[in-house]
C-alpha cells in the first residue's frame, strides 16, 4: 500500500481560497516531483485551483508513481495501487469542490487514465500529456468505463523517444472507445510539453468547464 504526502501538495491557492472552485489533481512524470507541473499552472485556467501530488516512490532525484517495467506497459496492480492513494487523498478533502479533474505528464498521464478506470463518472475530465494507457484491466472494468465516456485530451509529441510506438496505438484505439477523446499531435515536438498543447489544453478546459 502506498499513499500520498499530504505535506508535500503544492495549491495554487491558499486554503481559504479553494473551497467551490473546480479542482485540478496535477500528476508528475516519473523521476520528478510535485513543483514540476507546478509550472504549467500560470498558463493555465484560472477558473480551477490546482493541487501538484508528488508521488509515492523514490525514483533517482524524484519520484515515481508505481515501478517501472517494460516502457509503456507497467504491471497493473501496482498502478492501481498508486491510483488508490490519489482517490484517498481527493476523498479527505469531501465536497470541497464542485468537480475534479485530472492532468498528468507521461508516468503521470497513465495514472490519470487508471483513476478514470478506478472510479467511472467520478472525475469531469483528464488531460494526458505524453501518457499512455495501462495494458491488463479486467473487462469489466474498461466496460464501466466506457459507459461514462469521460472528456480525455490526449497530447502528444510525433518524435518522443520515451513512450513507445505501441503504447501511444493502444492508448488512441483504448481511448476512441472508451471516452469522448480529444487527441492532438504536435510536430517536431519530443517527450514534453509545448506552448502550443498548453493553449489547445486550455481550449479543451473551456469546454469541459465554461466560465
Amino acid at each position: 500500500m502506498v499513499t500520498i504526502d499530504t505535506s508535500a501538495v503544492r495549491w495554487s491557492a491558499p486554503e481559504g481560497e479553494r473551497a467551490g472552485r473546480p479542482l485540478v489533481i496535477l500528476l508528475h512524470g516519473v523521476g520528478s516531483h510535485e513543483r514540476d507541473l507546478e509550472g504549467l499552472v500560470p498558463y493555465l485556467s484560472s477558473a480551477f485551483v490546482y493541487a501538484s501530488l508528488r508521488a509515492p516512490l523514490p525514483y533517482g532525484d524524484g519520484f515515481s508513481w508505481y515501478p517501472l517495467s517494460s516502457p509503456g506497459s507497467p504491471q497493473y496492480a501496482p498502478v492501481d495501487d498508486a491510483a488508490d492513494a490519489v482517490l484517498a487523498l481527493v476523498d479527505a478533502l469531501g465536497d470541497a469542490h464542485p468537480s475534479v479533474g485530472l492532468l498528468g505528464f507521461s508516468q503521470g498521464g497513465s495514472l490519470s487514465l487508471q483513476l478514470l478506470r478506478r472510479r467511472p463518472g467520478f472525475f469531469d475530465f483528464a488531460v494526458v500529456l505524453a501518457g499512455f494507457v495501462v495494458p491488463g484491466a479486467p473487462a469489466e472494468v474498461d466496460a464501466a468505463l466506457a459507459a461514462s465516456r469521460p472528456a480525455v485530451f490526449y497530447g502528444r509529441g510525433d518524435v518522443d523517444q520515451v513512450i513507445p510506438l505501441d503504447a501511444v496505438d493502444r492508448t488512441s484505439a483504448w481511448l476512441a472507445e472508451h471516452a469522448d477523446v480529444e487527441e492532438s499531435v504536435y510536430p517536431g515536438l519530443a517527450h514534453g510539453i509545448s506552448q502550443e498543447e498548453l493553449d489547445d489544453v486550455n481550449a479543451f478546459l473551456g469546454r469541459v468547464h465554461p466560465a
